[in-house]
This record gives C-alpha cells, sequence and structure tokens, in this order.
C-alpha cells in the first residue's frame, strides 16, 4: 500500500494529475491507503468508483458509511441502470431483445453476461423493476429516468458514469439532473419499501 500511496503522490507532485481515486476497492483498502498518507504526510485518494444503483446498494450505503465524512470520499459510481436492466426493456423477454446491449455486443464481458439471462438472479431483479413502474409512472418519468434520479440523490454521489447506444438516451438521461431535485422522502421511502433492500444505521459508538 505505501508503494501505490507514494506511486500517484509521485504523479500529483509532477503535475501530471491533481488527485487520485479507488476503483472497486474495499472500505478496508480505502482506510488503509489514508493511514498510510497520514503517516507519509500525502494525499490519499479522493474518490472511489464503485458499482451503485437501485439493486446493487450494500457498498455505498454500508460498508462505506463512514468513509464519507472521516475521509471526504467522493464517489464516481458506474453501472446506474445495471447493465440496462433498470429502464425495464428486458422485462417480458425470454432472450435479450434485438437492439440491446446484451444482444448485441460482442465483448467477452456481456456475452458471458447474457448466457445468464433468465436465470434465478435475473428473474428477481426483473421482479424488482417490474414493481417499480407504477412509482415511475405516478412521476411520469421512465424507469430509466427515476432509476439514475435516485443515484444522483445520494449526497455522497459525486458524479455517474452513463452509458447510451443512441443520442436520444443521452438527451432522455439528463432529465433525471431535474428529477433527482424533486425526488421526495415519500418517494424514496416508497422505494425502499418496494425493494427491500435498504440499510439500517447503527448506532454510533463514537461521536
Amino acid at each position: 500500500m505505501e508503494e501505490i500511496v507514494r506511486a500517484f503522490n509521485y504523479l500529483i507532485n509532477s503535475g501530471k494529475v491533481f488527485y487520485w481515486g479507488t476503483s472497486e476497492w474495499s472500505a478496508t483498502e480505502i482506510a488503509d491507503a489514508w493511514r498510510v498518507a497520514h503517516q507519509l504526510g500525502l494525499i490519499g485518494p479522493a474518490v472511489e468508483q464503485p458499482q451503485y444503483n437501485l439493486l446493487v446498494r450494500g457498498k455505498v450505503e454500508d460498508e462505506f458509511r463512514w468513509l464519507y465524512e472521516k475521509y471526504g470520499t467522493g464517489l464516481t459510481v458506474f453501472s446506474p441502470l445495471k447493465q440496462g436492466i433498470l429502464t425495464g426493456k428486458y422485462n417480458g423477454h425470454q432472450k435479450p431483445p434485438q437492439g440491446s446491449r446484451l444482444a448485441e455486443a460482442k465483448d467477452k464481458y456481456t456475452v458471458n453476461y447474457s448466457q445468464t439471462f433468465g436465470d434465478e438472479t435475473w428473474q428477481h431483479e426483473l421482479g424488482q423493476v417490474e414493481k417499480l413502474k407504477p412509482v415511475a409512472e405516478e412521476l411520469g418519468v421512465s424507469l430509466a429516468q427515476l432509476s439514475l434520479a435516485w443515484v444522483l440523490k445520494n449526497p455522497n454521489v459525486s458524479s455517474v458514469i452513463t452509458g447510451a447506444s443512441k443520442p436520444e438516451q443521452v438527451t432522455e438521461n439528463l432529465k433525471a439532473l431535474e428529477l433527482s431535485k424533486t425526488l421526495t422522502t415519500e418517494t424514496l421511502e416508497k422505494i425502499d419499501k418496494i425493494l427491500g433492500n435498504s440499510f439500517e444505521i447503527p448506532p454510533r459508538r463514537f461521536g
């Protein structure tokens, strides 16, 4: 860890970068990096890049819970739509529909992921997406916009990495910025109740 921290600070001191961050590190690893940085009078990781969406919440909402205030950790999250699952486009299909990333992409990861389509995990997640449709309809937005707005509503999220295969998808997704400002506590609680995957805030031993 000392070599990693020293290497990134060398880049900072050389004027090549201003800050450094991590991707898919554990809370323990991030805290360890900051411990080393503090010992050596260096700069620790400013940001972490985890997966975060309505279906994958554990790392951001539970494991990282104390990192934000202690180290000022920011989040640049990826897969906010869970590989398109949260758009609803895979609901009602026995196989990935024509034109979808899972049907068209040729990269090894996506090809392997598409082969799991329809398994128990898929069925569970598509069932959760189906339950979210009434919430989106009530707000007059798409499932994708609701999902993105929900991610943006988290105050620890600095930015969201999204992908699009068509220009109009970019335009539609950007509407989530305004929606995130109007999502009410009532709506957020309704989503938590539907999904049943939120995390309770544990008691603090120290102030």
